[in-house]
């Protein structure tokens, strides 16, 4: 592959590119000097070359459908708008049939239905069994992605049950993968000012771990852009590139932005348009072992998306239908997507749609056709 001008031309580019080619990764140091110092075209060139000599020009997606169980939780971290006590005018608890029925709508439509929630303060396994079970059973093709580490430590507590009795449990009444929610920014001292409570850092990398020993894939996530440095999201990352060293079941790293609107966290250091492609990129550069980097349409929305699809990211968030999180934090996605607005999408990018199951392993190259004339819009070479 041809290495771009942007890249030879700068020193510290291509001294990351000879480290990557010696030694498979770049160093923590390196990293804080890359997100710090390096160009944002060189950063994204790097990136992008890396993206492409894995995937070619192809961008992964699935179809799916995000239901959130509750929004009652025990915690109130700072940084959510999620979240609502128990007496709320707001407050809801999904029965296992209302969650069914959520998902009726979309039957034939979605592959994979994707279920986080609050930690409810009386629902023990039994009731995420039951719900696991149930949609296993009127929706035999549909994999669920569902709970974040801190829910499963709180399943797990309220049960009277280690995390991996708990999960072993979950896996056999139907749960596929966990979405790797609730990371935040793995450094103790932060996760105390803004999500006081909940896991420890060690504890979301155990719980992952865990996970990936039961034969249950997961994703992984970095909320930046609240109260941490430069050097806590290097940090990040190294953490997570070195339990996948370790356990090696993350197949995909989902970075974004905290959104202010509606949360306690006046403090915060918001991440700009320009900050939030410099993390992807970054991210594509250090985590040489996790195979996905996602562009988290719901979060940074189509226009950065189609950004983020040229720097670095090979997956783009689904078809989606229905989301809660980052819509009450502020977000104004469009939530109205099929597999041919999304799959347009990626082609006006310049990009390659390829469809995915949960857990990539089952890929289908999309032709998406112009509506008006009924041409094949052009496809990019790999």
């Amino acid at each position: 592959m041809t290495i771009p001008i942007s890249i030879r031309n700068d020193v510290l580019l291509s001294k990351a590119l000879q480290s990557l080619i010696d030694e498979g990764r770049v160093s923590c140091e390196l990293g804080e000097e890359l997100h710090t110092n390096a160009t944002l075209p060189g950063l994204t060139a790097l990136a992008m070359m890396i993206k492409k000599s894995r995937f070619g020009n192809s961008i992964f997606f699935n179809e799916n459908l995000h239901v959130n169980t509750t929004n009652v939780c025990t915690l109130a971290c700072r940084f959510c708008a999620f979240r609502k006590g128990p007496r709320h005018r707001d407050a809801y608890s999904l029965t296992p049939e209302e969650f069914v029925s959520r998902i009726e709508p979309f039957e034939g439509k979605i592959d994979e239905v994707h279920a986080v929630g609050g930690l409810h303060p009386d629902w023990t396994i039994d009731h995420y069994s039951e719900i696991y079970r149930i949609t296993k059973q009127r929706f035999p093709g549909i994999s669920i992605k569902s709970l974040t580490a801190v829910e499963v430590k709180h399943i797990a507590s309220k049960s009277g049950l280690g995390v991996l009795e708990t999960l072993t449990i979950l896996r056999d009444s139907g749960l596929d993968s966990l979405p790797g929610g609730g990371a935040e920014i793995l450094v103790d001292t932060i996760r105390d000012r803004i999500c006081m409570g909940k896991e420890k850092s060690s504890e979301y990398l155990e719980i992952h771990g865990i996970a990936h020993e039961l034969g249950i894939p997961t994703n992984c996530t970095m909320l930046f852009g609240t109260i941490e440095t430069i050097q806590d999201r290097i940090t990040h990352l190294n953490k997570l590139r070195e339990q996948q060293d370790s356990s090696g079941g993350f197949q995909c790293f989902v970075p974004y932005p905290f959104l202010k609107d509606n949360t306690r966290l006046p403090e915060a250091r918001l991440a700009s348009g320009e900050e939030v492609i410099r993390i992807i990129s970054l991210s594509r550069i250090m985590l040489d072992n996790i195979p996905h980097i996602k562009a988290y349409r719901m979060n940074i929305g189509d226009h950065l998306s189609t950004i983020a699809i040229n720097s670095g990211a090979d997956d783009i968030d689904g078809t989606v239908g229905h989301e809660e999180i980052m819509h009450v934090a502020g977000s104004t996605t469009n939530l109205n997507y099929d597999s041919y607005k999304l799959g347009n999408l990626i082609v006006s990018a310049g990009q390659n749609p390829v469809k995915r199951d949960s857990t990539y392993t089952r890929f289908e190259p999309l032709e998406i056709k112009s509506k008006k004339e009924g041409k094949l819009l052009p496809i990019i070479g790999q």
